[in-house]
């Protein structure tokens, strides 16, 4: 998955690119979680001005992104999870 990813891609601002395009593909959005013990709608995936890839959160008419490594994810956890997870061992191996 991460060589799927970071194919062809020359910096690191191009292999978050390449994250996020293969999580907005792959991620099954809506889904619900809990923040701080809070029911949110996660939906969908962004990529904000500091290159970081977040989930686009709901609850009413409030919206907030959350860095994507941050969300706590449902059990069981939506469909495409495995590029989130996948995602993290990059950070973590950069």
């Amino acid at each position: 998955m991460i060589e799927e990813a970071t194919v062809d891609c020359y910096n690191e601002s191009e292999e978050v690119t390449g994250w996020f395009t293969m999580i907005g593909e792959n991620l099954e959005v809506p889904f619900e979680t809990m923040i701080l013990g809070i029911p949110v709608t996660v939906e969908s995936v962004d990529l904000n001005g500091s290159e970081q890839i977040v989930a686009i959160c709901r609850r009413g008419a409030e919206k907030q992104p959350l860095p994507i490594l941050d969300l706590p994810l449902p059990a069981p956890p939506p469909s495409g999870v495995e590029w989130v997870e996948a995602y993290r061992r990059w950070v973590d191996a950069e």
